[in-house]
């Protein structure tokens, strides 16, 4: 997320209330490491990005997406972050048993059978997340007690009801909810085409996590007051018309030019922070396509010259780049400058890059050779 944001007028929702510091900038982009998930019907990247707390941008990075990743086939696999970190492997005294592979069969069908964390599996195996497995292998598990205590571990899921209202919508009830639009969907048989009647109860299917796991996002815990904003926020763009990527993409490089920086280094930024998505909202209310949140909008708006509304997508654009074109000019070099965007170029110059600043400033420097 970037360090940019400006606050909206009143007459939208309230962006995160924030300190007044200048940059905020993001911890690892999977400070728990990846997993595989299998995508399903309905689907989006911009959903996966907010329940897996990434950007569109990083899974499009991780994944070698082709295109602006508009369409995700079903059953496709991907790496997603981990949002909790992994269980501890089973110990050596544990007792286990053996599976034998079926055709069609993978690693994480058989976890999920046996109700066991994939981690488990590749310790037990000695096997790596990469391994192919064949039909007739046999796959070590935990023994029936094992399974049963990891059972016991899991979260509990709970069915609630619900009976939509007039100006509903089921965007607007997967964030009011807390789940995505393609669980809610899933639940209640509807497809993304499926329109909603008022009257018309629909079940909302959630598990039980820790209280604070919603307000954290890439190893950071963020108050309330801003989690809620950014909810809110989340909310009102959703059901907002706004430009697509294609057009995303020629407002960023348009502004860019005008306001004497680089095209491809902006489009590089927003393409690693949103995946050139003004839709997209974190946990820690760092809105839109350049990512910006609140207090660095205070200070793009003072660069600018004018008050800037982080909800609109130009606005938003400007933000971005006012805020860039002022890194550039006071950084000692390009690098220093997207360090200076991801980290604040203070804490950059007086602490040096974190090895996560690192990794952000080698990933943009290769997308913006693709620009």
């Amino acid at each position: 997320m970037s360090p940019v944001v400006a606050l909206p007028p009143a007459s939208v929702p309230l962006p995160a209330h924030v300190t007044p510091a200048a940059v905020v900038s993001r911890a690892s982009s999977a400070p728990y490491g990846w997993r595989i998930l299998t995508v399903r019907d309905g689907d989006t990247l911009s959903d996966l990005a907010i329940t897996h707390r990434t950007t569109v941008g990083v899974l499009i990075t991780k994944n070698a997406i082709p295109g602006d990743g508009h369409f995700l086939a079903v059953g496709k696999r991907l790496w997603v972050p981990r949002t909790t970190p992994a269980p501890k492997p089973a110990r050596a005294a544990a007792r286990f048993s053996s599976h034998v592979v079926r055709s069609g069969e993978t690693l994480g069908g058989i976890a999920a059978h046996y109700r066991v964390h994939l981690s488990v599996l590749y310790s037990l195996n000695k096997i790596s997340p990469t391994t192919y497995i064949q039909p007739g292998q046999r796959i070590k598990v935990p023994a029936p007690a094992a399974r049963a205590a990891a059972k016991a571990a899991s979260s509990a899921v709970t069915t609630r009801t619900l009976t939509v209202r007039p100006g509903d919508t089921v965007s607007a009830i997967a964030v009011r909810h807390g789940v995505s639009q393609a669980a809610l969907l899933k639940a209640n048989g509807l497809s993304p085409r499926s329109v909603l009647q008022i009257g018309q109860t629909l079940k909302v299917v959630t598990a039980a996590k820790k209280r604070e796991s919603g307000n954290t996002f890439a190893g950071r815990t963020y108050p309330d007051a801003v989690v809620s904003a950014a909810a809110a926020n989340r909310a009102y763009l959703a059901d907002r018309g706004l430009p697509n990527r294609s057009q995303t993409k020629g407002m960023i490089a348009s502004t860019a030019r005008r306001h004497g920086l680089g095209p491809s280094l902006a489009l590089a930024i927003s393409w690693q922070e949103s995946g050139w998505n003004q839709r997209h909202v974190s946990v820690a209310n760092a809105i839109g396509a350049m990512q910006v949140i609140p207090s660095s909008g205070v200070w793009a708006s003072e660069l600018a010259g004018r008050k800037l509304n982080l909800l609109n997508a130009q606005d938003n654009v400007t933000a971005g780049i006012v805020i860039l074109r002022s890194l550039t000019r006071s950084a000692r070099s390009e690098e220093e400058a997207i360090a200076g965007y991801y980290q604040g170029l203070y804490s950059v110059q007086h602490k040096g890059m974190y090895p996560d600043t690192k990794a952000y400033v080698k990933s943009i420097m290769a997308l913006k050779d693709q620009m």
